[in-house]
């Protein structure tokens, strides 16, 4: 029998489910043991469930192939089988809240890449480099929910993770005002250009709810949590205001970014802020935390999707193009890879993180 804890997939066959599975595929402490989707998958196995529609560059892992997919508003049924699932359905926002919700009372942490409880107050949303002291109003969500071991997780927009790192590591320098545009890969709305051929050559100037999420997610990271209350804080500054594009890409959401600082630094000081930046997963040494979670690329022509997107297993994120600017501080463009760092890597990073510290264990 394995000591890895066994981990359930909600939603395992869309494209998020599908990067959990490939992620996690000889993860050295978690085993996927139970993939759960709509009722009409349910009953099927994995490989026929998903059919032509596995999206992974990487072919199926074989250990999923013949997993029979559970129905996953059988929510008893798939919790008794794992130690902790990961949540990727596609429902309404207040659904989603409620499945989840219904998992972590059945006394199974929930490590959630949706959106739905983003804002609730008492679920942490976490990049694990930048914020893991939020988990500590888990105890205040547990009261809430009545459970001893079940909670909520989450991780947030993957668009963020392309620049709110890079501002975090500059805090001592006090970012204030910052104007972000995100050009972003057609997988972050689950799809490839065999799904959506009008993507091909195109760029569309609108995603919906993404400019308010890019905007103010950050400063609910940047936040505090207020032990009083049992509650995140988010935090005043910086000012930040987004324009969020969809452009013909299928991996990697790019940003161009300006920013005002309270003290300004050298150039100097940015890029050696950001090439030292760490945090509690590159200390702890965690399975997937990369070794160089920021790096600075001096070409004029990077970042580049094609050659930076998979920088640290697409764990890590890179910087470039950082020079001063006539209205603001500085300028510079930033890329990370949106369905690892930002989707299923972030909620498997934090989920090794929950691990180290306590949270998850097994049943």
């Amino acid at each position: 029998m394995s000591d890895k804890l066994r981990v359930g997939i909600l939603g395992a066959t869309g494209m998020v489910g599908q990067r959990f599975i490939s992620l996690l595929e000889n993860h050295p402490w978690f085993e996927v043991v139970t993939v759960a989707a709509s009722p009409r998958s349910a009953g099927k196995t994995y490989e026929e469930a998903v059919g032509d529609r596995w999206k992974m560059d990487t072919p199926m892992p074989e250990a999923v192939k013949k997993l029979v997919v559970k129905n996953v508003n059988e929510v008893e049924e798939v919790s008794k089988t794992v130690d902790f699932v990961f949540s990727a359905v596609d429902m309404s926002k207040e659904e989603i809240k409620a499945i989840e919700e219904a998992y972590a009372k059945t006394e199974t942490p929930v490590v959630s890449n949706n959106s739905a409880h983003r804002w609730t107050p008492d679920v942490p949303m976490v990049v694990p480099e930048i914020n893991p002291e939020h988990y500590e109003v888990i105890k205040h969500q547990k009261k809430r929910l009545g459970t001893t071991r079940g909670f909520i997780a989450v991780k947030p927009n993957c668009s963020i993770q392309s620049y709110a790192p890079a501002l975090f590591a500059l805090k001592e320098f006090g970012p204030k005002e910052v104007v972000a545009t995100t050009y972003q890969a057609i997988s972050g709305a689950g799809k490839t250009f065999k799904d959506w051929p009008e993507m091909v050559g195109n760029v569309i100037p609108y995603i919906g709810g993404e400019e308010e999420k890019s905007e103010q997610e950050p400063l609910r990271i940047f936040g505090h949590v207020d032990e009083e209350q049992g509650v995140i804080v988010k935090a005043e500054s910086p000012k930040i205001t987004c324009q969020c594009i969809r452009v013909p890409v299928l991996n990697g959401h790019t940003a161009a970014v300006f920013v005002n600082f309270e003290k300004k630094p050298t150039k100097e000081q940015i890029i050696e802020a950001w090439r030292n930046f760490k945090g509690l997963p590159q200390e702890m040494n965690l399975p997937s935390a990369p070794k160089q979670f920021i790096q600075y690329c001096e070409e004029d022509n990077r970042p580049q999707v094609t050659l930076d997107v998979d920088f640290e297993n697409g764990f890590g994120i890179s910087m470039g193009r950082l020079r001063e600017d006539t209205l603001f501080d500085y300028k510079f463009v930033g890329l990370s890879h949106n369905t690892v760092r930002g989707a299923a890597g972030g909620a498997v990073l934090s989920a090794e993180l929950l691990k180290a510290l306590g949270y998850i264990e097994a049943k």
